[in-house]
């Protein structure tokens, strides 16, 4: 799995490319964090538009990014059009709690 990140404003973009399972969250997820915090972030999106695998190791990894970022008053969203991948979202009931979006600025505008 390919990870990159990219910060807009007050914004940590996250861009996954490949599978996001049990294999890779982990790692997925320090570096995430560690981005995250070291630069005072509040606002998460996750670019899933290049996912072709999610387990449900992926769903707590963006479950985990969700109480981060509530817990600084911030939001997390994501950003997918894999019929795949949104379907698993929504079986996990993710979609409750995070908006998905089809652009990575219709995510910033909210």
């Amino acid at each position: 799995m390919q990870l990159t990140t990219e910060i807009r404003k007050d914004y940590m973009i996250v861009k996954l490319k490949g599978e996001l399972d049990h294999h890779t969250s982990e790692e997925a997820r320090k570096k995430i964090d560690k981005q995250y915090f070291n630069n005072n972030l509040l606002n998460i999106i996750l670019d899933l538009r290049e996912l072709n695998f999610m387990d449900s190791s992926g769903v707590g990894l963006i479950m985990g990014r969700y109480k981060n970022c509530m817990n600084r008053n911030g939001k997390i969203s994501i950003v997918s059009t894999n019929p795949y991948i949104n379907r698993i979202l929504k079986m996990s009931g993710l979609l409750k709690l995070v908006k998905i979006y089809d652009t990575i600025e219709e995510a910033i505008r909210g």
